[in-house]
């Protein structure tokens, strides 16, 4: 469809001259920065430094949010239209360095026509007046409905199902988050409160990152919580998200984590942002997220009386390795997805190992056991097939999970615990608050290991079959079925 217009226009679109203007504006045609896997994300020619979004919640999780989103950035190729991600949502206004400016859609591409022809280099300051919409449901991802509010799951793609984005973790961003909802509740946002200001029947909640995120680790909070403080490490405040009327049966979980923060630290070096904590949210989501300084974990994970003490634990250590791999070291490429869920099921597993549940090198065995298939299902872990058509958390398959831990497994056995902690502590202080790509560490890999380590990584990360394991020459992989 023809780009749409701005009101103006649209009185307009009776008189045949405007027809004709509005019939000379071309088709909006979405685009995208390439990634393999999601080929239609991200957008080319600017790099976002910051959003400031607004929520206006009022009390009904099953209606649209008004919202305004704000986004800061600058140019960096020419540019007469400027994409954006966005779905899920009425756009009512949009406006481009000040001027009001003509939008369209295609697909999940928001169309802007900037006012004039913009050079490379120069500020890119957007607005959008839409609405948010948290009707969706299945595979989507976006806003997730609870009992009493909402939240986010954002991952891999869906944060443009929430906000108007560059939706991609190659081009991470500032966040300032304002939400508005009845007094009664409660709101929280990655990031530290900034203001909370009381006004007619509503509160409007400020929170500000002090680290940049990529748009699928945003998360806010509304709903009739409780928010729980106590200190972690070297003072950092560490904070708790829970329905309120649970919190008493959740605080023996929630009070380990000043502890298991302090594991972390040990392992890899200081938790990389300003603060951390668990958001419980009172939904049948089946899995955790890594949602920056605020893991998502749906309630019955820890009510479930089927799963044993160190299960629990060591999925919190999950989602606590993220906050260094994959948040504060994100992935340039959804194709380095292996390098967040395999050093998050490192952590995992070890931890584990010291707290009750099998050993490391029992587990990774069984992993070993089950590779070939694995990567026969879903490719190797450095180059996995997308995800499946409608389907697209179909990507987080095993392969990506112990099957990646099992490329650090055998990365130890090549070069040594010794070299293998200093890549681990040197990975995530050099690439603290930025991208990085599979090269990238094995190029770091190699250089803390002192020799070319191409050959490898070219098997246990690329190959349809699972190399030989290093000192385990009795390690054998089952057969595909």
């Amino acid at each position: 469809m023809p780009l749409l217009t701005r009101r103006l226009r649209a009185a307009l679109l009776a008189t045949a001259s405007a027809t004709l203007v509005a019939a000379a504006l071309p088709a909006p045609e979405p685009l995208g920065i390439g990634d393999r896997l999601f080929p239609e994300l991200g957008n080319p020619g600017y790099d976002v430094l910051a959003y400031d979004i607004a929520f206006t919640y009022r009390g009904s999780n099953t209606k649209p949010l008004d919202a305004v989103t704000k986004i800061r950035a600058r140019t960096t190729a020419p540019l007469d239209r400027i994409n954006l991600d966005f779905a899920r949502g009425t756009v009512r206004g949009v406006e481009v360095n000040g001027q009001s400016v003509d939008f369209g859609s295609k697909r999940e591409d928001l169309v802007l026509q900037a006012p004039r022809r913009l050079p490379a280099g120069v500020p890119l300051n957007i607005t959008v007046r839409h609405t948010s919409d948290p009707s969706g449901s299945g595979d989507d991802g976006g806003w997730v409905r609870t009992a009493d509010g909402l939240a986010m799951a954002n991952q891999a793609d869906a944060a443009h199902r929430v906000f108007p984005s560059n939706d991609h973790p190659s081009d991470k961003a500032y966040f300032t988050f304002r939400i508005t909802a009845p007094h009664r509740l409660t709101a929280v946002a990655a990031g530290l409160p900034v203001e909370k200001t009381r006004h007619g029947s509503s509160t409007t909640w400020t929170y500000r990152t002090e680290h940049p995120m990529a748009t699928e680790l945003a998360q806010v909070s509304i709903g009739s919580s409780a928010v729980a403080h106590r200190t972690g490490p070297h003072g950092l405040p560490v904070r708790d998200v829970v329905p309120a009327a649970d919190r008493k049966k959740l605080e023996p979980w929630l009070k380990k984590t000043p502890a298991q923060l302090e594991w972390m630290e040990q392992r890899v070096g200081r938790y990389p942002f300003e603060t951390y904590g668990v958001l419980v949210a009172d939904s049948p989501i089946g899995f955790a997220l890594e949602t920056q300084t605020l893991s998502l974990f749906g309630k019955s994970f820890f009510t479930e009386p089927g799963y044993p003490e160190w299960y629990v634990d060591s999925v919190m250590i999950h989602e606590l390795a993220h906050q260094w791999f994959g948040n504060s070291v994100s992935p340039a490429s959804w194709s380095d997805l292996w390098l967040n869920e395999g050093h998050a099921s490192w952590y995992e597993a070890r931890y584990a190992e010291e707290n009750g549940g099998p050993t490391l090198e029992r587990r990774m065995r069984e992993a070993y056991r089950l590779s070939d298939g694995w990567r026969a299902d879903g490719g190797p872990p450095a180059h996995p097939d997308g995800p499946a058509p409608g389907q697209k958390l179909s990507l987080f398959r095993p392969v990506m999970y112990d099957g990646s831990a099992l490329v650090l497994y055998a990365l130890r056995q090549e070069i040594g615990e010794g070299a293998f902690d200093r890549l681990e502590r040197t990975w995530v202080r050099v690439h603290r608050d930025s991208t990085a790509t599979t090269a990238d560490f094995t190029r770091l890999a190699s250089g803390i290991a002192g020799r070319d380590l191409t050959a490898f990584f070219d098997g246990w990360l690329y190959g349809k079959k699972t190399p030989p394991m290093p000192g385990h020459p009795d390690w054998s992989s089952a057969k595909p079925a």
